[in-house]
């Protein structure tokens, strides 16, 4: 009989625990996915039944590549939604005339992380007019569509991450936006760029159709470095290679465009400073 009841209280005491534990797993915090962004915005999305919340890596938005990350909420329940389409529309208005930009929508109708991100690659700064981002939202759960269009400043950073030029080989319009290293450090760096054709003011689609080189110097030391890798094309307008940083100061990105054997352009470079 104690054998028993010293089994029972045994039995009680390993339930409680594994209960307790279970509980203590299932009600820890979930991790704050936008930790270490910036909020750009906040808003409804008429329409889409939805709240939006726009953040971005960096504190301001600059001519070139800019990351953005969009969050979704139920506008009544406050629910997150992680199934929705996300299309984007940079528009820059100039008075007398408007343009687009190339931009980059999330890849996926399911959120990564509660979070879809997408990019967009501003021309020029907002000194030449008024940029807005539109944002068009379709909330796969109730099958709604909105759209919400938010005003934002893009401004020239001090060393330019984003060049242009026409091509000799076509005559065609290129932009050209250096997306990573964006913490370069002394040693071996990621080396990515991305590349848009102009087709209209309304159209930037992503370029595959040229080869990329390029030759790292430091101007004021008279030197370049070894084991650099050319980046090749890795899909929707990403060039993806290797920058060998042998030490710290200011290096000079020379950067040539071919389209087969022909010049496209070889009269561009970025300079990062670290």
């Amino acid at each position: 009989m104690k054998k028993s009841f010293l089994a029972l209280v045994c039995l009680a005491l390993l339930y409680n625990i594994t209960f307790l534990s279970s509980c203590k797993k299932n009600d820890a915090p979930e991790a704050d996915p936008t930790v270490g962004l910036t909020k750009l915005t906040t808003g409804y999305v008429p329409g889409a039944a939805a709240k939006i919340e726009v953040y971005t890596k960096t504190t301001t938005l600059v001519t070139g590549y800019n990351k953005f990350y969009i969050a979704l909420y139920d506008s009544v329940s406050g629910k997150r939604i992680d199934a929705a389409k996300i299309q984007l529309m940079p528009m820059m208005d100039m008075g007398m005339m408007k343009h687009s930009a190339p931009f980059e929508n999330p890849v996926s109708e399911n959120a990564i992380n509660h979070l879809f991100p997408c990019s967009a690659v501003f021309i020029m700064a907002s000194t030449a007019g008024t940029w807005s981002l539109q944002i068009k939202v379709h909330n796969n759960v109730g099958d709604k569509t909105g759209i919400i269009t938010i005003p934002v400043t893009v401004i020239e950073p001090v060393k330019s991450t984003m060049k242009s030029f026409t091509a000799l080989h076509d005559g065609g319009k290129y932009f050209v936006s250096l997306v990573a290293p964006s913490s370069p450090k002394v040693g071996i760096n990621d080396l990515e760029f991305i590349i848009f054709k102009k087709v209209s003011m309304m159209s930037f689609p992503a370029d595959s159709s040229l080869s990329v080189s390029f030759v790292p110097e430091m101007p004021t030391m008279g030197h370049s470095s070894p084991n650099n890798v050319n980046p090749i094309h890795i899909g929707n307008g990403h060039y993806k290679g290797k920058v060998n940083f042998t030490m710290t100061g200011l290096w000079r990105l020379n950067v040539d465009f071919l389209s087969g054997a022909a010049v496209a352009d070889t009269t561009q470079s970025f300079d990062i400073e670290f």
